[in-house]
């Protein structure tokens, strides 16, 4: 199965995901994209990485509800470190810059990758928005780093309403770096991409290091606790209940609170 396309332009490596219908999040892919870093780092031609969409109107839609909702305690475990750990590690071991282009819908998981980069680029028409609470589940490691971004109460307003924005608001929010129109929005992250390659290299990735350190927030304390609060509401009957009504395309039935 095909979960992403990797290649090198211009010193600039491109990983496009295309995994069909809406780049759902799975061990495997998760695993491919972490590759995909680390592959990048590892080319000492490469200069900048783009992670970018190959499907119209979607880039990337978050986790797997249906693998997540028939996944053990252990399974669920296995894909948080991936996305919550690995891919962290990857992002922070680059010695290279690295830019997220969002175009379409990005939710839950997929928010979690897209701010993993160093930068998001958006299309004016991309929409973002952490709906876990409506399936019964939390975005835990969002509560770790968003506040920080954009501050407590906007975080608190976007975590747990569930609602969807548009990149404007991501914008002024703090959340995306630049708005560019959806026909050219490629080719300005490219643009941009290509700046960043042109500096010098050695001190990019010096200044790089620096600024992810300094940056960090204390995120790997933060990050058992996250774990913990997601494998602990995925393993309640409301988020069986809501994955199941959402795999289903019904409205979830919630049950009463328990005591």
């Amino acid at each position: 199965m095909t979960y992403l396309r990797y290649e090198v332009r211009d010193r600039i490596a491109e990983i496009h995901l295309c995994h069909a219908p809406v780049n759902a999040l799975d061990v495997d892919m998760l695993d491919a994209l972490i590759a995909a870093y680390d592959r990048a780092n590892a080319d000492a031609s490469v200069r900048a990485v783009l992670l970018a969409s190959d499907l119209p109107g979607r880039f990337c839609a978050g986790l797997d509800m249906k693998k997540l909702l028939a996944s053990s305690p252990a399974q669920v475990h296995a894909l948080l470190t991936r996305l919550y750990i690995k891919l962290f590690d990857a992002q922070f071991n680059l010695t290279k810059p690295s830019i997220s282009v969002v175009s379409g819908a990005v939710r839950g998981g997929g928010m979690t990758v897209a701010i993993s980069s160093d930068m998001i680029v958006a299309a004016d028409t991309a929409t973002f928005g952490y709906p876990e609470i409506d399936v019964g589940v939390l975005p835990a490691i969002h509560y770790a780093h968003l506040p920080a971004i954009i501050g407590k109460h906007r975080a608190f307003d976007l975590l747990f309403t569930g609602r969807t924005f548009g990149a404007r608001e991501a914008h002024d929010l703090g959340l995306v770096a630049r708005v560019e129109r959806e026909a050219q929005l490629l080719e300005q992250a490219r643009e941009l991409a290509q700046s960043l390659a042109g500096k010098p290299p050695q001190v990019l990735a010096m200044g790089r290091r620096a600024f992810v350190f300094a940056n960090d927030n204390d995120y790997r304390r933060k990050l058992a606790t996250a774990v913990e609060v997601f494998c602990n509401a995925a393993a309640t009957p409301d988020a069986a209940e809501g994955l199941a009504a959402f795999v289903q395309k019904r409205a979830p039935a919630w049950g009463e609170p328990q005591a």
